[in-house]
């Protein structure tokens, strides 16, 4: 499976799942709605509030991993990508990603001091689909 087909697949869900790891050293997942922006297979951006728990677990370990996933009738189709989560809050890049309906999670609008940016820099993923698995390097 080449990364430009692993890409379309990624852009076509409207999920994605964000894993941090907890003070304790256990994965922790999260259903986040798809991600706002995505640069290739590298980089991914999602808005959060800046006081959220899994804001806190990326401050103190940013070791994280994105999973995508299809269920179709009889085949199943999922991508996981492992890598890094950094916690952004400049304007510019808050800014990036506003939408016009997230006054409704963040009540102060783009400048909301609760409002921020997880990107998400992918190394490596899996690919899985119909029993058949492929691990691929991100460049």
């Amino acid at each position: 499976m080449d990364n430009s087909r692993i890409e379309s697949f990624i852009r076509k869900q409207n999920v994605a799942f964000i894993c941090s790891v907890d003070e304790t050293g256990y994965p922790n997942v999260k259903a986040m709605l798809k991600p706002r922006k995505i640069d290739g297979l590298h980089q991914f951006y999602f808005s959060t509030n800046t006081s959220s728990m899994r804001v806190k677990q990326y401050m103190n370990n940013p070791n994280a991993c994105i999973y995508f996933y299809h269920k179709g009738l009889i085949k199943y189709t999922g991508v996981m990508l492992k890598g890094t989560m950094e916690v952004l809050t400049d304007q510019k890049t808050k800014d990036m990603i506003w939408r016009k309906g997230d006054t409704m999670f963040y009540k102060g609008g783009v400048t909301d001091p609760d409002y921020c940016v997880l990107r998400f820099t992918a190394e490596s993923g899996r690919y899985y689909c119909d029993l058949e698995t492929e691990s691929f390097t991100i460049e």
